[in-house]
């Protein structure tokens, strides 16, 4: 008499492919038979591609994710005045056109960039009849990220902690859901504050050990202020705290590190080399681009992830050749840095 126990095999989904049609099977004491058949939806590449991407590709990833209090700033310095617009709805839609028009520029490729985070409202919409980070994955081949902070909390102790975020759960099922690989949050540095620092480090981590149970890559920020009266030493006490969490974390824990260019040069090449990193970017913080630049170009290991001195030069009245020939100067001058 054949035995009945069975394991059921094909199950599994690869995460690799498009729509796979693929036979299920009961494996049996006696024999193996086929179960059913089924056709699933899937993700165009699996996670694991992106990760190796972010690890080992030359590039930078670009900052896109403005949010609504920093956007009107950003549209000033793009040539767009407030009267632009007349509420929150119609100020995201101008925003979201500059940076479709920056991700539709042909010098906006994964040649260069490998990544770009995004503001949740441009995931929400469309870019050239395609999801925002479907696009950016299917046409330019550049690995989608998602901020999820939802601002800072008042300064305490020469820091500023992320405030509360109890929506961050279904965030994350969203973004999921939405394609995108990973995901990034800020917390600022005003002083060299042991206390200060600690609360940012710790908050920073537990939140990132959140989203990497969700099966996303967080980018950890703890911004260091460029004007922080004794950034050195702020540095130095944000690169033990640092450590310290990393080596905390399990081998299956994977993190990034969004960090302020240092004022001593190679400060955090042992974040660099550390095994639960995929990636260290620097922030441009201020800095002019050709300044931000020159102070990664010093850093081996650590490429960009800068925002406004990405954008710095682009004008909404430019013509498109104008437009991308200014952007393909600025993303090659950020490359070179970041290839060092």
């Amino acid at each position: 008499m054949a035995s009945w126990n069975s394991t059921i095999s094909g199950l599994t989904p690869s995460d690799a492919g498009e729509s796979h049609g693929f036979t299920a099977t009961v494996k049996l004491a006696c024999c193996t038979i086929p179960f059913f058949q089924a056709d699933l939806k899937r993700p165009i590449v699996s996670n694991a591609e992106q990760l190796k991407v972010i690890k080992t590709r030359p590039g930078f990833i670009a900052a896109l994710d403005q949010s609504g209090g920093s956007t009107p700033k950003a549209l000033g310095l793009y040539g767009i005045s407030e009267d632009a617009w007349s509420n929150d709805d119609e100020m995201f839609t101008v925003v979201h056109d500059m940076r479709s028009r920056i991700m539709t520029s042909p010098a906006f490729t994964g040649d260069r960039i490998l990544g770009a985070i995004l503001f949740e409202n441009t995931m929400d919409r469309e870019v050239e009849g395609q999801p925002t980070a479907a696009y950016l994955w299917n046409v330019k081949n550049v690995v989608p990220f998602l901020k999820v902070d939802k601002g800072l909390a008042d300064v305490e102790n020469g820091a500023q902690v992320m405030n509360p975020n109890p929506g961050l759960p279904e965030l994350l099922k969203k973004a999921k859901a939405a394609g995108v690989f990973g995901t990034k949050m800020r917390s600022v540095i005003k002083e060299a504050n042991a206390e200060g620092i600690k609360a940012v480090v710790d908050q920073q981590f537990d939140v990132g050990r959140q989203i990497v149970a969700a099966g996303l890559v967080p980018i950890i920020e703890p911004e260091v202020d460029i004007h922080c009266p004794d950034k050195a030493a702020a540095e130095d006490l944000l690169h033990d705290a640092i450590m310290q969490h990393l080596n905390a974390l399990g081998d299956d824990e994977i993190v990034m590190l969004k960090l302020t260019l240092p004022e001593k040069d190679g400060l955090y090449d042992d974040c660099v080399a550390h095994p639960n990193v995929a990636r260290v970017v620097a922030l441009s913080g201020g800095y002019s681009r050709e300044e931000a630049n020159e102070r990664l170009s010093r850093q081996k290991g650590m490429v960009a992830s800068f925002s406004r001195a990405l954008a710095e030069g682009l004008q909404a009245q430019q013509s498109d050749e104008e437009f991308n020939a200014m952007l393909d100067a600025s993303i090659q001058t950020i490359f070179e840095a970041s290839n060092t």
